[in-house]
């Protein structure tokens, strides 16, 4: 095990990203580089072409994306006009009253899958499950509530109960008596992701909408904002939409407890609060992917506007966190996909706003990262919504784990990042690195108080042959075994050299 001691970490096989000041807090003539992904412009997904089919309206990426088996599965939220009119007595009734109230003419829900060989040419699987419209010719999963939304489901290979291996949290309306909306979240377990059995009802006390289901650290974790306004800002005011999670040990009971888990900035005023004032709130929670020391994902950067609703927009902002339940940015403020990058589908002759939408869709297959995310295009209005509402799925993609990267400052020739002290553990391991401009890359070694190692370090530092992903580093005299059980500081050298202009992405440290 590598050891991370000021700061709690203990990890198997450690991915030190660059960006991550928590791992790199100390720096000379360098800055952050954040990336840019790939936005693959038409949709992987659109909603269905048949009038009965249950995402008539919109294919919303409330929703998963898993590489299962040598196949992409997709886990996703169907909309359309009008409700099921075979949905329970009970629930129709309840669904009337709410969607007529408070959703202007919308079924949300049910869940819906897809799959593909590619991840991008998807199939909507004749499941035969749910009972739509008059018919079962459909690719929705059959649940005891009719009303849900935010699919996100992950694969437990760790549980040994087989039936129990794929795990999903919804959300569901309920009824408290009132007209609004009212929906808290639900469990429920599969041995196949298709056929589902949920779990027990107040799972929470909480209403809430998430983003993501994931597992860290031994604990399941849902991530998302609470809307029940039990949560309050600093004085006991309304709170805008914020991130928190929710924990479990064993995923059938959650501490009433949550985390706060990412945080914008409130209104000075406390009048300004709240989550239909105007101001830049949290969107859904945050989406990561979870990595053995360290979760990388994205948040909703919710531009709020109360009147017209439809001038609300959501763009991604980027985090990072050491125990995958508080999150930071590794620059704060900074907008990493906006709606305009990655645009809904339009309508000609018209403009809407897109919303973003992370979920469980961010995933490293091969050389690749793959952002799977829900692009909403906001034709909302108080009366209902138009044939112009709708929800797709995009994707955009990163050369794997490159996030963003450190680099030289402009106009700089050399400079250099410390790591905080790594216990590094008995016997062989190795040090891997995903670089561009690795001929002006060096590696070396100091022990926990900043005294150079001369064996690791000068002529002795460790070099890099080629740039791209999991490249090794090599040393010219000494091998790594020497440090082993040795507690030291990592120092990585850029150095400008002609053409070369060196950017460190993530640091590898392999048993």
């Amino acid at each position: 095990m590598f050891q991370f001691k000021t700061i709690g970490v203990v990890s198997k096989q450690p991915v030190l990203f660059a960006m991550d000041d928590h791992y790199f807090p100390l720096k000379r003539n360098v800055c952050h580089y954040l990336s840019k992904p790939e936005i693959i412009e038409q949709p992987v997904l659109t909603r269905s072409d048949r009038v009965d089919a249950p995402d008539s309206l919109a294919a919303h990426f409330y929703g998963t994306v898993l590489y299962d088996e040598g196949k992409y599965r997709m886990w996703y939220l169907g909309m359309s006009l009008g409700l099921n009119p075979d949905m329970p007595a009970q629930e129709l009734e309840l669904h009337r009253k709410k969607t007529n109230a408070s959703l202007g003419g919308i079924m949300s829900g049910p869940i819906c899958y897809a799959e593909s060989d590619n991840g991008i040419d998807w199939v909507k699987p004749n499941l035969g499950q749910l009972l739509y419209k008059g018919n079962r010719n459909n690719n929705g999963i059959d649940l005891p509530d009719a009303f849900v939304q935010l699919p996100t489901v992950i694969k437990d290979e760790d549980d040994p109960d087989p039936n129990r291996r794929y795990k999903m949290v919804y959300t569901y309306i309920y009824d408290n008596g009132n007209i609004g909306r009212s929906h808290t979240s639900r469990t429920a377990t599969s041995p196949d992701g298709i056929h589902w059995t949920a779990g027990k009802y107040g799972m929470t006390e909480e209403a809430l909408e998430h983003s993501s289901l994931y597992k860290v650290n031994g604990l399941y974790v849902i991530n998302g904002q609470a809307l029940s306004g039990k949560r309050r800002s600093e004085g006991g005011a309304e709170l805008g939409r914020q991130a928190t999670a929710w924990i479990s040990t064993d995923f059938d009971n959650w501490l009433k407890e949550g985390i706060d888990s990412f945080r914008l900035l409130e209104n000075q005023a406390p009048s300004e609060r709240g989550t239909r004032k105007n101001y830049d709130q949290v969107h859904l929670g945050v989406a990561p992917v979870v990595y053995d020391n360290v979760s990388v994902g994205l948040y909703g950067l919710w531009h709020h506007c109360e009147k017209p609703f439809m001038d609300t927009s959501c763009d991604f902002g980027l985090v990072i966190s050491n125990d995958g339940l508080l999150f930071r940015e590794p620059v704060k403020g900074h907008v990493y996909i906006s709606g305009q990058e990655s645009c809904a589908t339009p309508v000609p002759g018209k403009h809407y706003h897109t919303n973003l939408c992370q979920s469980n869709g961010i995933l490293n297959v091969g050389d690749e990262t793959r952002i799977y995310h829900g692009r909403w295009r906001n034709a909302w209005v108080p009366e209902g919504v138009t044939d112009d509402y709708s929800g797709e799925v995009g994707l955009a993609i990163l050369p794997r784990d490159r996030w963003g990267a450190i680099g030289l400052n402009p106009n700089q020739k050399e400079g250099s990042l410390l790591s905080i002290p790594i216990t590094f553990p008995e016997g062989d391991f190795s040090l891997k690195i995903n670089a561009n401009g690795a001929e002006g890359i060096r590696v070396e070694f100091t022990d926990e108080h900043f005294r150079t190692i001369p064996e690791f370090s000068g002529e002795n530092s460790g070099i890099v042959s080629k740039d791209g992903l999991d490249q090794i580093v090599e040393w010219p005299i000494n091998q790594l075994l020497k440090l082993a059980g040795k507690t030291v500081r990592m120092r990585l050298k850029l150095e400008k050299k002609d053409q070369i202009d060196p950017r460190v992405y993530a640091v590898y440290l392999v048993k």
